[in-house]
C-alpha cells in the first residue's frame, strides 16, 4: 500500500499525462512554428476533402425544358447571346453578405407549490393496540402518517445582442441538384501579422434569384451556413488554457 502522499503525486501525474495527451499533437506542431507566421491553407478540390458528403434534400418532380423552334432567346436567359451567370459545377458565384440582427429578449418565472398528506388507522383490523409491538415507540393510529412537502423557484432571464457583418464572398458551384438548385461553398483567408482570419459558407441557392452581375444575397441561400473566426496569437491569447478547459468539463459545481 502506498502512503497518501504517493498517491496524491501519482493522481496528480495521472492528470498532467492526461492534459499532456489531449493537447499533445497540437502542443507540438505550435512549438515548432514559433517565430513564424501562419501558413495559409493550399487551394483543393473541396469535392476531394476528407469527410465531404453530397448534398440530399427533397426534390421535386423531374420537368423537361420547353424550347421554342427557329428561337435566338434562350428560357432563362439575362442576356441575349449568353447567359453569364453561374450554372455548371465549377462556375464562381459572388455573395453579398449584409447581417445586420438584433435581439432582446426578457423572461421571467416563478413557481410555488405547498402540499400536504395525512393519514390515520383508527381502527386497523384489530391490531391498532398492538402496532407497538412492532414499532419501537408507542403509536398513535390517529396521527399514522402525515407527509408535507413546501417548494419555491424564482428565474429571472436576460438577452441583448447584436450582430452586423457586412462583406462580400466568391463562392464555387460544387454540386447541382436534380431540381436545378446549386450547392456553393466558399472559402476565405486573410494574413494580418501573425494572426489569420478565416470566412467559410456553403448553402443552397437558386439559379433565379442569381442577378445580373453574378451575384447573390446571403438572404436567399437555403441551409446557409457561415463561420468567421481566425487562428494565431491573437486567437491564442483569447481562448482559455488546456488545464482551464479541462477543468471546466471535469469541474461538476
Amino acid at each position: 500500500m502506498l502512503p497518501k502522499t504517493g498517491m496524491k503525486r501519482l493522481t496528480l501525474m495521472a492528470v498532467l499525462l492526461a492534459g499532456s495527451a489531449l493537447g499533445g499533437c497540437n502542443t507540438l506542431q505550435r512549438l515548432a512554428d514559433v517565430g513564424a507566421e501562419p501558413k495559409l491553407t493550399s487551394i483543393e478540390n473541396p469535392v476531394q476533402k476528407l469527410g465531404y458528403k453530397p448534398v440530399s434534400l427533397p426534390m421535386p418532380a423531374p420537368m423537361t425544358a420547353h424550347r421554342e423552334p427557329n428561337s435566338l432567346w434562350r428560357p432563362g436567359s439575362r442576356a441575349f447571346f449568353k447567359d453569364l451567370r453561374a450554372t455548371r459545377v465549377g462556375d464562381l458565384v459572388t455573395v453579398v453578405i449584409n447581417i445586420d440582427d438584433k435581439g432582446q429578449l426578457d423572461n421571467t418565472s416563478e413557481r410555488k407549490r405547498a402540499a400536504l398528506e395525512g393519514a390515520d388507522a383508527p381502527a386497523l383490523l384489530g391490531y391498532e393496540t398492538s402496532l407497538s409491538r412492532i414499532l419501537p415507540e408507542a403509536v398513535n393510529p390517529d396521527k399514522l402518517l402525515e407527509l408535507s412537502s413546501d417548494s419555491n423557484s424564482k428565474g429571472d432571464a436576460s438577452i441583448d445582442r447584436k450582430e452586423k457583418i457586412e462583406l462580400k464572398l466568391a463562392a464555387v458551384v460544387t454540386q447541382l441538384l436534380p431540381n436545378g438548385n446549386m450547392v456553393i461553398l466558399g472559402q476565405q483567408e486573410t494574413r494580418v501579422n501573425f494572426e489569420v482570419r478565416e470566412l467559410q459558407l456553403m448553402g443552397v441557392i437558386r439559379p433565379e434569384d442569381i442577378d445580373s452581375q453574378n451575384t447573390i444575397g446571403y438572404e436567399k441561400i437555403a441551409e446557409a451556413r457561415l463561420s468567421y473566426g481566425g487562428r494565431g496569437h491573437m486567437t491564442d491569447v483569447q481562448q482559455p488554457r488546456y488545464g482551464q478547459q479541462i477543468i471546466d468539463i471535469l469541474f461538476p459545481f
